[in-house]
């Protein structure tokens, strides 16, 4: 059986079941090398300002080590915060015939990837070109980034906007392999009943009228995601029973509260930070999910997968990386310009203004609903799998005088 290193910087709530399925579904010897503790000890995270340890297991159905990490400020916030000298040894014990690295602009993973000689190198990554940069100094980072890829004998891409990027940066089409972002549908899809019940009484404890449709934010309340310019858009918007819900906390959230008081709307809500096991009823409150992020810090989105698994339709800026895949304008949803207030309150309109005389399955925001949880259904784990074992097969043909391919077949 092939052996596979995955180096990734620590346990995700998204990849940690794909690490399971990945175990359960094909013959690899899998082991994932983490850098960095976080998520599984309560540890502040500074975007959302508290503690967080999630609240799903991270750590089981899959082989896993954690390499010491020796950086005086761990983290992911700064290129000095994953130090783990004996990454290298640690991997190279394993024995493994290929390595797929999740990230590489830190310390430790430059190291890694300037030395490591032993077998192939993959990456999968999820950053775009949506926010197009000029200049001498993005001139040299497109080279700089061009030569990095360079080191690696296939790379993973999750959209159409990461394969643009890939390409920007010289990477080959023969060397790049569909291997789509997704979440675990199975436990969303799941949990869709029981946390639309969940979610009505949910919305009673919040104070929002049950006749009232509602337009949800959720995520951190940063300058990326612009918060702000939602709040702005649903007002502009007026419509009437309609209720605006932000689910969430992080550096914005005084300013939104204080706007939200000061337009004098009652119908504005607000939540804390939700933990993973109560993210399907999250969801399941909304009518409609919104993503005002502008910039390229939004590379992908992950909450624009999870809302569709709860046929929850979505409004997406055009910065967002997966609006291209899986915003489907008046099919799955809206798309408008990131940082254009008028034009997504024209979105909110557009969703939500038809309501009077249209019911049930009839409405749009239901129809694109179910349009987005089927769409989705083609973003999962089976699908990411097949990219991985697609590129491991190109770049460990059989041995010589063999006829055989390795073996990786996928449990169907």
């Amino acid at each position: 059986m092939l052996r596979l290193a995955i180096v990734t910087s620590h346990p995700i709530q998204y990849y940690a079941p794909w690490f399971r399925h990945l175990t359960a579904a094909t013959d690899l010897t899998l082991r994932v090398f983490y850098l960095w503790d976080f998520g599984i000890t309560a540890q502040a995270d500074r975007q959302f300002k508290q503690a967080i340890q999630w609240d799903i297991p991270l750590l089981e159905g899959y082989d896993y080590e954690f390499v010491p990490n020796t950086s005086r400020q761990p983290g992911t916030s700064h290129f000095w915060g994953l130090q783990n000298p004996t990454l290298m040894t640690q991997v190279r014990a394993f024995q493994p015939d290929a390595v797929l690295m999740m990230n590489y602009n830190y310390a430790s993973l430059y190291r890694f990837l300037g030395t490591w000689r032993d077998t192939p190198l993959l990456f999968r990554g999820d950053s775009h070109r949506l926010v197009p940069e000029t200049g001498l100094k993005a001139t040299l980072k497109r080279q700089w980034i061009t030569q990095i890829y360079r080191r690696f004998d296939a790379c993973l891409y999750v959209g159409q906007a990461n394969r643009d990027y890939f390409r920007c940066h010289g990477v080959k089409d023969e060397r790049l392999f569909f291997s789509p972002h997704a979440i675990d549908n199975d436990r969303f899809i799941g949990q869709a009943n029981t946390a639309q019940q969940e979610a009505k009484i949910w919305k009673q404890e919040l104070g929002i009228p049950a006749d009232h449709q509602v337009v949800l934010f959720a995520g951190k309340l940063i300058s990326k995601k612009r918060p702000l310019d939602l709040l702005q858009a649903f007002l502009r918007a007026n419509l009437p029973q309609i209720s605006l819900l932000f689910v969430g906390s992080g550096e914005l959230e005084a300013a939104v509260r204080e706007q939200a008081q000061d337009s004098g709307n009652r119908h504005i809500y607000f939540a804390p930070f939700q933990n993973q096991s109560q993210m399907p009823r999250t969801y399941a409150a909304g009518d409609v999910m919104v993503l005002p992020s502008h910039g390229t810090g939004e590379t992908w989105g992950l909450a624009v997968n999870e809302a569709m698994c709860l046929g929850r339709p979505v409004i997406a800026s055009d910065h967002v990386g997966c609006a291209a895949d899986l915003v489907k304008p008046e099919q799955t949803g809206l798309i408008f310009p990131a940082g254009d207030v008028d034009a997504l309150a024209q979105c909110l309109r557009r969703a939500l203004g038809q309501r009077r005389g249209v019911e049930g399955d009839r409405s749009p925001l239901c129809q694109w609903g179910q349009a987005g949880q089927a769409h989705i259904s083609h973003y999962s784990y089976d699908q990411a799998t097949e990219g991985l074992v697609d590129a491991l097969l190109r770049l460990l043909p059989p041995a010589q005088g063999s006829t055989s391919q390795p073996s990786l077949a996928l449990a169907r």
